[in-house]
């Protein structure tokens, strides 16, 4: 279950008391499909023994902005947490709610790109070749 692949960009940001959000956005005229895979939030080194929460801030189907705590981060409880590859459409915002940070959110950009219907074509053509191949195998016997 290998999260990248040759589609797959490392993706990494920190959040600091100066730099409380972080967007990360695609240009949406390049015709691909574009995942962020979250893996790990963790904090970094500087960072005090506070409650730091992150925030996912993205859009929901009527378009409004929502606001989703991710992690809640504590030197001396939970330095680190991992996501498993949490799934999110960019474009999407990262935010700091509380404490200093730094937090260090990690992970990868996935990029599919789109085949449309040049790729609908290519399966029929693959499969006439297989249904092809019962009347040649006899033939070589």
């Amino acid at each position: 279950m290998e999260p990248h692949g040759p589609g797959s960009v490392l993706f990494g940001c920190e959040l600091t008391a100066s730099t409380k959000s972080y967007t990360f956005q695609v240009d949406e005229e390049d015709d691909s499909d574009h995942i962020l895979a979250l893996s790990v939030v963790c904090l970094t080194d500087g960072a005090k023994d506070e409650c730091n929460v992150v925030e996912v801030v993205g859009r929901n189907h009527e378009n409004q902005e929502i606001a989703v705590p991710v992690a809640n981060l504590k030197l001396s409880c939970q330095p680190l947490l991992s996501l498993d590859n949490f799934k999110l459409q960019p474009p999407v915002t990262f935010r700091l709610a509380a404490g200093s940070g730094p937090v260090h959110l990690s992970g990868w950009h996935r990029i599919r790109h789109r085949e449309g219907a040049s790729f609908e074509e290519d399966d029929d053509l693959s499969e006439e070749d297989e249904e092809e191949l019962p009347s040649i195998m006899p033939a070589k016997k």
